[in-house]
């Protein structure tokens, strides 16, 4: 029997600016751009019941909550959050599969014996998060990821539920449709006009019913799931092609000085990230988002797989150099793809890098006190600017009527 968890963040980037900015907590916040062009990135709890979700326009956001408070995203202070929610993860089990920064599914299967059964793994690293980070998590607990992922949404915000598999059919049953993976808003009509309104009426139906319906292999998965059948596995970072790393900005950046501390940052976070799944890779490359949405992306190949953030970052930036053109920005991304093939084995071994033992130190330093205790000049010297300008946000000001 499996044992898998969704653990996902409660209002993870409005949650790290409620947490470093103690003015804000219990306050109605907005995390977004431009109130004109931008959108919201995320939406506190207090703020949600205006309406005001994460994906809007923030010129509708800002109309339907006036009184809310907007702060610019800073999207380093989630990545760091996120790398130590993942350090945490780590600790149960190396089957993880992210979903995004701030949601993942774990395989604790094996870890039962270790660790006690999935709801005490649940609630230990939802503690852990909260004490180390005091930030709120939500989880679900089931034997389908499916059920999972639905079983962390109903329990938050930061609550968990576990749904034990003599229980998965009548906990779905009061489900909407719209709930089934798979299911969006045409196949859901579909759906209603074939009496079909909650993922109770699904189960009731035959297989053979819903095949005719809906096609055989989707009326088969619709059944399935209105069962609670999902046999995917939870598939871990080691299963990628790729590691990278991308930020979004919230004014469109020029200039290659404006840009630098952004693709540097972004190739640490990609070489921690390779170094804690033991990866490597020999192809680095670049993603550039311009002012007007155009999406392009450069690649170089280096003599040998690494997973030395600096020589990611040198090999980066020598991209960026040959394609920013004194152009604007809104968005730069690094990723290296990983080798799939095991390099030969000489007939000595080879000496480790002089960088190994600095990334080592570097790594147990980050896990300890976390990834700003020591970094370089350049991307210190940007997050300060941006604390500084995060500090000095004020509430929108009612528009006139």
């Amino acid at each position: 029997m499996r044992a898998i968890l969704h653990v996902d963040m409660d209002a993870f980037y409005a949650s790290v600016e409620q947490r470093d900015n103690p003015s804000l907590r219990g306050k109605p916040v907005i995390v977004g751009g431009h109130a004109q062009r931008g959108v919201v990135v995320a939406a506190s709890y207090e703020v949600r019941p205006f309406g005001v979700r994460s994906a809007m326009p923030m010129a509708r956001a800002v109309k339907q909550a006036p009184h809310a408070i907007v702060v610019k995203p800073r999207f380093s202070a989630y990545a760091e959050a996120s790398e130590h929610v993942f350090a945490i993860f780590e600790r149960y089990t190396p089957l993880i599969e992210p979903l995004s920064l701030d949601e993942a599914f774990l395989d604790v299967t094996a870890s039962v014996g270790l660790f006690g059964a999935a709801a005490d793994i649940a609630k230990r690293i939802r503690q852990e998060i909260a004490h180390e980070l005091k930030l709120p998590a939500s989880a679900g607990i089931a034997t389908a990821k499916f059920v999972a992922k639905i079983a962390s949404d109903l329990a938050k915000p930061n609550g968990q539920r576990e749904v034990r598999p003599e229980e998965t059919v009548a906990f779905l049953a009061g489900l909407p449709v719209s709930r089934l993976w798979g299911v969006g808003p045409k196949t859901e009509e579909a759906m209603k006009r074939a009496g079909l309104i909650t993922i109770g009426d699904v189960a009731a139906r035959d297989a053979d019913w819903l095949e005719e319906r809906f096609g055989a292999a989707s009326g088969k998965h619709l059944w399935e799931l209105s069962h609670g059948i999902d046999a995917r596995d939870v598939v871990p970072d080691r299963a990628a092609k790729s590691v990278g790393a991308e930020d979004t900005f919230d004014e469109d950046l020029t200039g290659l000085d404006a840009l630098k501390p952004h693709v540097h940052a972004q190739a640490l976070r990609v070489a921690r990230r390779l170094r804690r799944a033991s990866l490597k890779g020999r192809v680095v490359q670049l993603k550039l988002k311009f002012s007007d949405f155009t999406l392009i992306t450069r690649r170089t190949t280096l003599r040998e797989a690494t997973d030395d953030g600096q020589l990611i970052y040198r090999a980066a930036l020598e991209l960026l150099e040959r394609a920013h053109e004194g152009k604007a920005f809104r968005l730069t991304g690094v990723s290296v793809q990983l080798d799939e093939d095991e390099p030969q084995l000489g007939l000595f071994p080879a000496a480790a890098p002089k960088s190994s033992k600095l990334n080592e130190a570097m790594d147990r330093i980050a896990a300890r006190f976390g990834s700003k205790a020591i970094t370089m000049a350049d991307i210190a010297g940007a997050e300060a600017s941006d604390d500084d300008h995060h500090r000095s946000e004020k509430p929108v000001d009612k528009p006139k009527r």
